[in-house]
């Protein structure tokens, strides 16, 4: 490799701003050539043509708060690291999990998956002042700090948690500008990774729900703003709380574009089907009786007659109503079964609603009842199970909660990410959903391997990081899985990456000297790092990297999960 632009153009993620600004030229120099030349914005141009009433003035509505500037820079940040595969992982695997710190992994995966995740859905920290997450305070970082946040390990193998996790009090003065700052970069590259027709999930409380809405609408657009739903997480009350007794919690939903993205339809239940039957035997099928009248007030004049009956009964619309239809329609209908009269005859006339006509499905309401997709207490119950009657996760979500999204949101080929994996309930409910319905879907996992207190449950059972929590969740219901299914996961499987280094010498763009453009020279004589050892997980792991980073997608990360042998 000795092209040295390429191997810039290797060496690091793109420029994830950058590549934003890229995709606007490209789209007014589709529908606003005129504002353009030799590719810079003539913005006098830009403003004749929006007209000054949508141009902001110096004050206007906006979401800030201290630290956004910072948090914007986080964004235009590349990275050289890589995903490493695990030496142990299967030759193929349709679901991976990637061990590392979320933002510099989102940078890694900029480049093989832009415009290619159908579904995101995240369950971030609430910021309910006892959480512990990543954010730095300085964004002027030594070496040491950057290779603390960006998931190189300390000497034991685990993130530093004293270093890198902060704990976020509510006395803090910059309680919610804190989280903000963490959650801002990490939604701009999550949307560069959405196709056109996706949409992400975001559980959220009463702590952010208010921010989280007018960051998404910054970040999204609130023209692509989908809707808030509610979901019922516990089946009980509390009794013992100091104001009200709080049963819900909020999923936030929104689309890459509003335009592009329909949720499908879910599955009607047997409840709305039961209201169907075939009480005359009618070839057609099952159908039910609806009401054959409409308010007076907007019926016409051939609406309002006296109807007649096949036995020669007559008929009139209730006071203040009218037939739905004509004279005429109602004959034809009758003509052709289509109106029942009750099995004697006599009763007022009922159009037949068959159930062929109907939607094969109904749309997803706003609230979601916990009989519906589960509560906290059913999440807790499917992990303990899992785990031999241990918790090692306590906020747990339950898999039919990430599923009504999954079913809302996916086909069967679809990708799905979830950067903050936690126990890894959203991998489990994908897993699941394709044994269920024959599906291909690609779960990508990501959890930051914070270290667990030595007092918790885990940690007694043996778990060091949550990372090992979400891993040995996977592992488990794969295992649970082939025993209960063979016939339908024989190729089912999970491969483990981690964030590192790379394992190439990163070309530098920025020597300004002769002598130092010639040691470079001198040293890319051999791409990879010296000391690299010659084995063969070793070349898997280069092979790993440049697939990925020539934009490979799934080529580069599922593909190439163990040593490969070429003739």
């Amino acid at each position: 490799m000795t092209n040295t632009a390429h191997l810039t153009e290797l060496g690091h993620s793109p420029d994830a701003l950058a590549q934003r600004q890229a995709d606007l030229l490209a789209l007014l120099r589709q529908t606003a050539p005129e504002v353009l030349s030799d590719n810079q914005i003539n913005i006098e141009k830009l403003k004749e043509l929006l007209g000054q009433e949508r141009i902001a003035p110096a004050e206007h509505y906006e979401l800030n708060w201290a630290g956004k500037t910072e948090a914007r820079r986080e964004i235009q940040k590349t990275s050289s690291h890589t995903l490493r595969p695990d030496a142990n992982n299967p030759a193929h695997a349709q679901h991976m999990l990637i061990e590392g710190e979320n933002l510099e992994v989102l940078r890694v995966l900029q480049k093989s998956y832009y415009g290619k995740v159908k579904m995101i859905y995240i369950d971030p920290p609430y910021n309910t002042g006892n959480d512990s997450f990543v954010y730095p305070d300085d964004y002027s970082e030594t070496l040491d700090e950057y290779q603390k946040r960006t998931g190189e390990k300390s000497a034991e193998g685990y993130l530093n948690k004293q270093s890198l996790w902060k704990k976020n009090s509510k006395e803090s003065g910059q309680y919610h500008s804190a989280w903000l700052s963490m959650m801002y970069p990490r939604l701009y590259l999550a949307r560069n990774l959405l196709r056109d027709d996706g949409v992400i999930f975001i559980s959220i409380d009463d702590n952010e729900a208010a921010n989280l809405k007018l960051l998404c609408d910054e970040i999204f657009g609130g023209e692509n703003f989908v809707d808030v739903v509610i979901w019922e997480k516990r089946y009980s009350p509390q009794n013992a709380v100091q104001w009200f007794s709080e049963v819900h919690d909020y999923v936030i939903v929104y689309a890459k574009n509003k335009l592009n993205w329909q949720p499908n339809l879910l599955e009607r239940t047997e409840e709305m089907n039961a209201r169907y039957r075939n009480l005359d035997n009618d070839p057609r099928g099952d159908w039910k009786p609806v009401d054959s009248t409409a308010q007076g007030g907007h019926g016409t004049a051939g609406q309002f007659y006296t109807f007649t009956a096949p036995n020669g009964k007559q008929h009139n619309p209730p006071s203040g109503r009218c037939w739905l239809y004509t004279h005429e329609v109602m004959q034809k209908m009758v003509a052709d079964n289509r109106i029942w009269f009750g099995a004697d005859g006599n009763n007022m006339p009922a159009i037949k609603r068959f159930i062929t006509e109907v939607k094969q499905g109904m749309a997803c309401k706003t609230l979601w009842r916990y009989e519906e997709v589960g509560h906290n207490q059913e999440a807790k119950k499917e992990i303990k199970e899992l785990f031999d009657d241990t918790t090692p996760f306590e906020t747990p979500k339950p898999t039919r909660l990430i599923n009504r999204m999954l079913q809302l949101a996916t086909s069967n080929d679809s990708v799905v990410l979830d950067f903050f994996a936690g126990s890894g309930t959203t991998a489990h409910s994908v897993i699941e959903l394709n044994v269920k319905d024959g599906g291909n879907r690609q779960c990508i996992s990501v959890q930051m391997p914070e270290v667990l207190d030595e007092t918790s449950e885990a940690y007694k059972a043996g778990y060091r990081t949550i990372a090992d929590i979400t891993r040995a969740r996977i592992d488990k219901v794969i295992a649970k899985l082939k025993a209960e299914h063979p016939d339908k996961t024989a190729d089912l499987a999970c491969a483990h990456f981690t964030l590192a280094p790379s394992n190439f010498k990163v070309w530098r763009g920025d020597v300004g000297s002769a002598d130092a453009l010639r040691e470079q020279l001198a040293l890319f004589q051999s791409a990879e790092k010296a000391g690299q050892p010659q084995a063969t997980d070793a070349q898997t792991a280069m092979l790993t990297e440049l697939l990925l980073k020539h934009g490979l997608g799934a080529l580069g990360v599922h593909a190439v999960s163990a040593p490969k042998q070429v003739a």
